[in-house]
C-alpha cells in the first residue's frame, strides 16, 4: 500500500492479494482517525484509535465494545471507495467517480511510445520538495526545451540536440515534444539489449505535459516525472519520482546506473529551481511585458490556451 492527499483528502492505494488495485478513504468510519501512513505491507487495516479493523477490500472486519449499539450493522461501515486505474504502469486516482477513462483520455500517447513499453519501466526513486514558484511556470518550463542549452549548461544542455526539436500540435489532454539525446549520453538511449527501438528513436526523448500539472520525461533509458500540487500563488510541492528501463535496471551494472541518474536529475532539478524561481520573482514585477514566443514554445502557448479555457470569464 501507499498513502497520499489528493486535494486534501487523504487516501490509501492498496492491492489485494489477487493483484486488484483499489483506492480508499484512508478515514476510519467510526471517530474519522487516519488509518494508514506512508507506505508498506499489510493483511488488513487497523484504526491507530479504537481498534476498528477493516480487510484489504475495505470491508469493516470488527470493531470492538459495538454488541450493545442495536443499530449498529458493521455491513454498511466498509471505507469509502474512490476512482483508481492502472495504465502503462502509472497508479492514477481521481476524486471524480464519473470521470473520463484514462486509456480513453491518453490514449494518443499509448500508441505513441508503444514501443518503449513504460509499462516495465521500474521506478528506482520518489521524494517531495517545494520551490517558491507558481505551479504553472513549473509546468512551463517542462513544456520547452529551449532553456536546456543555457539553464542546463552544466548538465544536459550540451547532449540535448534543440536544433532537432520538434513541437507537434498536442491535444485536448496533453501537449509533448520530442528530442534527440546524444549517443555518448548512455542513460537516455537505447540499451544495446533493447530490440523494441529502432533507427532514431533508439535516441529519442518525449516529453509529456498531461493537463494540468502531470509532466514525463521518457527516453529510452530512463524516465523521471514531477506531479504538482499548488500551496500558494507562489509555493508548490512537487512529487518527484523515477527509474530505469528494464534492461538498465536488471543490468550487472544497475547501481551503477542508479546513481548516476540520481546525481544527473539532482543537479537537473536544482537548475530549474533557480530558472523558475527568478521567474516567478520577475512576474511580480510591475514593469516589464512579456515578450513574443519561439517556435520550440508551441506548447506553452497550448497550455496558456488550455488554462483560459478552464477560468470562467
Amino acid at each position: 500500500f501507499f498513502t497520499l492527499e489528493l486535494a486534501g483528502q487523504p487516501i490509501t492505494v492498496i492491492r489485494d492479494q489477487d493483484g486488484k488495485l483499489r483506492a480508499m478513504a484512508n478515514v476510519c468510519r467510526h471517530r474519522m482517525s487516519k488509518l494508514l501512513e506512508g507506505s508498506g505491507n499489510t493483511k488488513r487495516i487497523v484504526c491507530p484509535y479504537h481498534g476498528w479493523t477493516y480487510n484489504i477490500d475495505g470491508s469493516l472486519r470488527g470493531a470492538p465494545a459495538m454488541t450493545r449499539n442495536k443499530v449498529f450493522d458493521r455491513k454498511k461501515f466498509g471505507l469509502s471507495q474512490i476512482r483508481c486505474e492502472e495504465w502503462l504502469g502509472w497508479v492514477l486516482v481521481s476524486l471524480n467517480p464519473d470521470v473520463e477513462p484514462v486509456a480513453q483520455k491518453l490514449g494518443k500517447i499509448e500508441s505513441m511510445v508503444a514501443d518503449f513499453d513504460m509499462g516495465n519501466y521500474e521506478q528506482a526513486f520518489f521524494e517531495t520538495f517545494e520551490w517558491n514558484t507558481n505551479w504553472k511556470v513549473l509546468a512551463e518550463n517542462f513544456m520547452e526545451s529551449y532553456h536546456l542549452p543555457v539553464c542546463h549548461a552544466a548538465t544536459i544542455g550540451g547532449v540535448s540536440k534543440v536544433d532537432e526539436v520538434e513541437c507537434p500540435e498536442g491535444f485536448e489532454a496533453f501537449n509533448y515534444h520530442t528530442l534527440q539525446k546524444e549517443e555518448d549520453f548512455t542513460l537516455s538511449v537505447a540499451h544495446p539489449d533493447n530490440t523494441s527501438l529502432q533507427g532514431e528513436r533508439r535516441y529519442m526523448t518525449y516529453l509529456l505535459a498531461i493537463y494540468p500539472s502531470w509532466l514525463i520525461t521518457l527516453t529510452p533509458g530512463y524516465f523521471w516525472y514531477l506531479s504538482l500540487y499548488p500551496l500558494a500563488p507562489g509555493r508548490v510541492k512537487i512529487y518527484f519520482g523515477g527509474g530505469m528501463a528494464k534492461e538498465f535496471a536488471s543490468s550487472v551494472e544497475s547501481q551503477k546506473h542508479f546513481e548516476e541518474l540520481r546525481v544527473l536529475l539532482d543537479e537537473v532539478n536544482d537548475e530549474d529551481k533557480g530558472c523558475t524561481e527568478r521567474v516567478y520573482a520577475g512576474m511580480l514585477s510591475n514593469f516589464p511585458n512579456p515578450g513574443p514566443l519561439s517556435h520550440l514554445e508551441r506548447p506553452n502557448y497550448e497550455f496558456a490556451q488550455y488554462i483560459s479555457n478552464k477560468v470562467p470569464a
